[in-house]
């Protein structure tokens, strides 16, 4: 066990705002099996290449540098995470590290079904499953493949091997699945799970977004509570992207209203790509690249201190700047071209984990 593994985090380093770094993203591939409208539209794109992609060994022991820097809660993501091959691996890898209190996934649950058992035997803690739709013609409109049926067993295998505290994602997007928000929360009900509704995000360029496909929070609540009554907040929040509800039936429920009331004050999270580059902000244009240091032989206490500058310098606060530009009736369209997303694969929401 090497000296990252051993080490107990003693305290989470803070950025300029006092936000403590204590949550990581980690992309393990930016290839994806479906091709949804407001992730990956593109029928083609630009892929990492395949010599860069970091291997399961490197990815554990750059986060072992984040754990001893305080992050303590780890989330796989891709592009689709499982399609690296022998992902359980990688969890069994961090498992180790006893830094980090809380491995998860995020999901779109076409390959699920075949793995979820492995997954959890392998030490995963939750999984997060994206579910847009529960209409067949609409997710394979949304997706561009007819995997409706692949991804609703790998929900139910999900809660059959028993991962608590199970989630569903939803964007919502207007004039698409506003109708669906009732029969979504109902759906996760069934398997003692919980949806969180996501406002349409304006990052990437590729998916067309405009504010009027914007399903905001305010009328998310007004709808539902038309349906069930009277909603009531959950308190406690904190750093969490979801505010949470509860129904009087006792039903839970979450938005994460990012576009119209961003959360950039209680942001503790950053994001490394499949290949290493690391970025403190959703919205950031640039990162800051650990895989060349990392295979050039940097030794630990030279990658903890470039994290640490990275973080103590990080000024970020992307979805707030985002949201100032409609005061000035800028905001609108994507954040940025699609001929410079043809040029650089990292930023788009499939390369660096969403």
């Amino acid at each position: 066990m090497d000296e990252s593994t051993e080490r107990v985090n003693p305290g989470a380093i803070q950025d300029t705002f006092g936000r403590p770094l204590k949550s990581l993203r980690l992309s393990v591939t930016d290839r994806c099996n479906l091709r949804c409208r407001y992730c990956m539209p593109e029928t083609d794109y630009v892929w990492l290449p395949r010599e860069d992609v970091l291997s399961f060994e490197e990815i554990a022991t750059l986060t072992g540098y984040f754990v001893d820097l305080g992050v303590d809660r780890v989330r796989l993501t891709g592009g689709e995470p499982l399609l690296r091959r022998d992902l359980p691996r990688l969890i069994r890898l961090l498992s180790q590290n006893r830094g980090i209190s809380e491995i998860a996934l995020t999901t779109n649950g076409v390959l699920l079904a075949d793995q979820a058992q492995e997954l959890y035997d392998a030490g995963l803690h939750r999984v997060t499953v994206s579910l847009d739709t529960l209409r067949p013609d609409r997710f394979r409109r949304l997706t561009g493949r007819d995997e409706f049926s692949r991804v609703l067993e790998g929900i139910e295998a999900a809660a059959s091997v028993g991962f608590p505290d199970l989630k569903l994602d939803t964007v919502a997007i207007r004039g698409f699945n506003d109708d669906e928000l009732i029969a979504l929360i109902e759906y996760a009900k069934h398997y003692h799970a919980e949806v969180r509704f996501i406002e349409y995000m304006d990052v990437g360029g590729a998916n067309e977004w405009s504010m009027d496909k914007v399903l905001s929070r305010d009328l998310m609540l007004e709808h539902i509570h038309r349906h069930y009554g009277e909603i009531t907040p959950i308190p406690g929040r904190g750093a969490a992207p979801a505010q949470r509800y509860c129904l009087p039936n006792e039903t839970t429920f979450g938005i994460i209203p990012s576009t119209t009331n961003p959360f950039c004050a209680q942001c503790d999270r950053s994001r490394v790509t499949a290949d290493g580059m690391w970025y403190l902000c959703l919205y950031a244009i640039g990162g800051m690249d650990l895989r060349k240091p990392l295979r050039l032989g940097a030794g630990p206490e030279h990658m903890r201190q470039i994290i640490r500058d990275g973080w103590t310098g990080r000024r970020d606060r992307g979805a707030e700047a985002r949201k100032d530009l409609e005061a000035v009736g800028l905001r609108e369209g994507g954040l940025i071209g699609i001929e410079r997303l043809r040029e650089d694969p990292h930023l788009e929401m499939h390369a660096r984990g969403g």
